[in-house]
């Protein structure tokens, strides 16, 4: 499995307009809770109470919030990209400029594990980030993934 089987065009937002956390995660959930079939509300309630155990802004202007939600049958990454950035509490106390988010099913922990496992591996080359921040087309957003994507 990779990275982009999960990520779908209409899930990248190039042009985040939130300016704090929680409106992030409600842009970021917006396009996914249709697809899911899961209010907004419910989304952004998880990854809120996610965030209060630490934040997922892990530096170097990344933030990769992610929940386990009850109910829900597949897996789903959502990606967001804030050309000004972001307060997101993150670790180095930097703006946070992409956004990987990441719900999966409740029971999946293993597969959870793994796939932040990869979006850490991919956001450490910096090269990669830069290129993501230059864009501003959904396609190459996802071009841009699929390039330096594999399979975990």
């Amino acid at each position: 499995m990779k990275i982009t089987d999960l990520l779908q065009e209409n899930t990248i937002i190039t042009d985040l307009k939130a300016r704090d956390k929680k409106g992030v995660l409600e842009e970021l959930v917006k396009p996914v809770a249709e697809i899911v079939k899961i209010s907004r509300q419910e989304l952004v309630r998880v990854l809120m109470e996610r965030e209060r155990l630490g934040s997922t802004g892990i530096g170097d202007g990344i933030g990769i919030p992610h929940g386990k939600i009850k109910g829900m049958e597949t897996i789903i990454i959502g990606c967001g990209i804030s050309k000004s950035g972001v307060d997101f509490q993150s670790l180095d106390n930097r703006p946070t400029h992409l956004f990987f988010m990441i719900l999966t099913p409740e029971e999946s922990t293993g597969l959870h594990l793994r796939i932040l496992a990869q979006l850490s591996k991919l956001l450490k080359n910096e090269a990669f980030r830069e290129k993501l921040l230059k864009v501003s087309d959904k396609k190459d957003v996802y071009s841009i993934i699929k390039e330096e994507d594999e399979d975990f």
